[in-house]
């Protein structure tokens, strides 16, 4: 049975900020293996990630993402100049981010640091645990779309 996670009858666009190629690659089986069938975007640093969420650059045709998922610590800028930037910009303010912590105690040592999303996720440590991870952010997504006037 095939879950899609629809905004009004289209797909969405998730762009998955990681640097860990394995990470990235365990991610990306999983949201097959879930039969999401929404774009999924993924880029390794925080510049490509400005460049994607702005469409600039080598990204100027790809879709602005409705969803992002952000490791708080990727190579050059961090995760912090990426909300910044994006709390910034009137025009994306609005896209949600989650933070992928690598542990428990992740989301308090990131907040510390002045990330501040709108979610917070724990990486798994486990490949197998991958699949439950990409449904919770499925969840997240879901509960969004229920807090969404109706009108917008």
């Amino acid at each position: 049975m095939a879950s899609d996670v629809e905004r009004e009858g289209e797909l969405i666009t998730i762009l998955l900020v990681e640097p860990n190629p394995g990470d990235t690659r365990l991610f990306t089986e999983s949201f097959k293996d879930a039969q999401l069938t929404n774009q999924l975007y993924t880029v390794a640093d925080a510049d490509d990630a400005l460049d994607f969420i702005n469409q600039r650059g080598e990204y100027a045709a790809d879709p602005k993402p409705d969803l992002i998922l952000l490791e708080p610590k990727p190579p050059g800028k961090n995760g912090t100049d990426v909300i910044a930037e994006l709390d910034a910009e009137p025009t994306l303010s609005d896209i949600p981010v989650v933070v992928l912590t690598s542990s428990k105690t992740g989301e308090d040592i990131v907040k510390s640091h002045g990330i501040d999303a709108d979610h917070y996720i724990q990486k798994p440590v486990e490949p197998e645990d991958y699949l439950e991870f990409v449904q919770e952010i499925e969840g997240f997504w879901m509960g969004i779309l229920q807090q969404t006037p109706a009108d917008n």
